[in-house]
């Protein structure tokens, strides 16, 4: 085994025992039901000598998480706990070390806090994380979604704040690794949308985006060419803001962690500069998911994900343009780094089978396959498909809301590779 291949296997061995030991750390809250108390061994398993009625169901029936493992391993008192999200809070927060290959080494503190707000609405989530990273960057995503008392509205947030050095590679599906061109920027986003129930599982509404980008600089690039960014167009700033057009369509049974059902969203976003926008243009995001339970009967799921970005007309500033990683979970391209591939249109798919390696769901397995499909710059043709794929491993953080602490590892083309950690489902 080559020196490379041995780095990441122990850079994947200490994370995955950082995240173990620093989970023990988390906050976890749930309401009252069951005591339970088993041993490290029959909570890495899920297997136990049982004796009685009550004893069968909870724990053969019942789900492990970390904190579950830690109250083991200090001979804590077992919390006790409800097996469902109710009014009261669900709370999950990991500090960890990340790892990603626009990043290196990060320090993150992620989380979700999961909640209905009446006994039959969907559940609301807040997700968001704070990390540094060894390549002195500033990440702080936060997203939202908020469901009324009788799922009349939902109400869906994206709030973040980069200060974030990174390389982009050209533009277009066929551009080469080696066409890396050293950036760095400021970058803040406010996207809000309210949508109304109108029926079944059909939302539509209205909303509001903005994207500024600011400090932008870039050094020569390291082939010593003329950079795609300055053939495009270079600027120290750029301001994207306008109103949205939003259908959304959601079957899933948990939004955290789907096992079943559909996702589909469409934006229609229009940017203009009497509302602050840098340039007129307009693009169209299809967002598709779907998750069938394979095979049936059993734990696993095989989920499928379309995801299509495409300028419709105008001349978006070059850090609008569609961009691998730049989805709204930052999830596109597993096995490339953030920003490998932009351009003007962008399509890509993906599916991941997920599976349990122990009984009791704390520990679990995914493999993925993705392939997309990016134009240059707006009017040109769509260039080379670049496929991806790869093997990844989960560990329960919190079983109520099924939240998953996510470890992947991802081989690209042109030797690109990486290993990828986040707390939740990719998709």
């Amino acid at each position: 085994m080559n020196s490379a291949k041995s780095s990441a296997l122990l850079l994947l061995l200490k994370t995955v025992l950082t995240c173990l030991l620093l989970t023990g750390l988390s906050f976890y809250r749930a309401n009252a039901q069951t005591d339970r108390s088993v041993s490290l061994p029959q909570l890495l398993t899920g297997k136990k000598k049982v004796t009685d009625t009550l004893q069968r169901d909870t724990v053969l029936n019942g789900q492990k998480d970390l904190p579950d493992v830690f109250k083991a391993l200090f001979h804590l008192k077992p919390s006790k706990e409800n097996d469902s999200i109710g009014s009261k809070p669900i709370i999950s927060i990991v500090p960890a070390l990340g790892y990603t290959l626009v990043s290196k080494l990060a320090i993150v503190l992620s989380g979700n806090l999961a909640f209905r707000t009446g006994p039959k609405s969907r559940v609301s989530t807040v997700v968001g994380s704070v990390s540094y990273t060894q390549n002195k960057q500033i990440i702080v995503p936060i997203q939202t979604a908020f469901w009324t008392k009788k799922n009349d509205y939902v109400f869906v947030g994206d709030y973040r704040f980069y200060q974030y050095p990174q390389s982009t590679f050209g533009l277009g599906s066929s551009s080469s690794i080696k066409d890396e061109e050293p950036m760095d920027f400021s970058f803040a986003r406010f996207y809000e949308t309210a949508l109304r129930h109108i029926s079944g599982n059909w939302y539509a509404g209205l909303g509001y985006a903005i994207d500024a980008y600011w400090n932008i600089t870039q050094e020569t690039p390291l082939d010593g060419q003329p950079s795609a960014y300055l053939r495009y167009g270079k600027s120290s700033r750029s301001v994207a803001s306008g109103l949205t057009f939003n259908i959304l369509h959601d079957s899933r049974d948990n939004s955290i962690n789907p096992s079943k059902g559909w996702y589909g969203s469409l934006q229609y976003r229009n940017s203009n500069k009497w509302m602050g926008s840098t340039a007129n243009w307009r693009s169209l995001i299809v967002d598709l998911r779907k998750y069938i339970n394979f095979p049936y009967g059993s734990k696993n799921v095989l989920a499928f994900w379309s995801y299509n970005w495409v300028v419709l007309n105008g001349r978006p500033s070059y850090l609008n343009l569609p961009s691998s990683s730049w989805d709204a979970n930052s999830a596109t391209g597993r096995g490339y780094i953030q920003g490998r591939f932009r351009g003007a249109q962008m399509f890509y798919l993906e599916s991941e089978y997920r599976f349990n390696l122990t009984q009791n769901g704390l520990i679990g397995g995914v493999l993925f396959a993705n392939a997309q499909t990016l134009s240059a710059e707006p009017g040109t043709r769509l260039q080379r498909i670049q496929p991806a794929i790869g093997p990844g491993l989960r560990l329960k953080l919190n079983k109520t809301s099924r939240t998953n602490i996510a470890i992947d590892y991802g081989f690209g083309r042109q030797g690109s590779r990486g290993l990828f950690i986040d707390v939740g489902e990719v998709f």
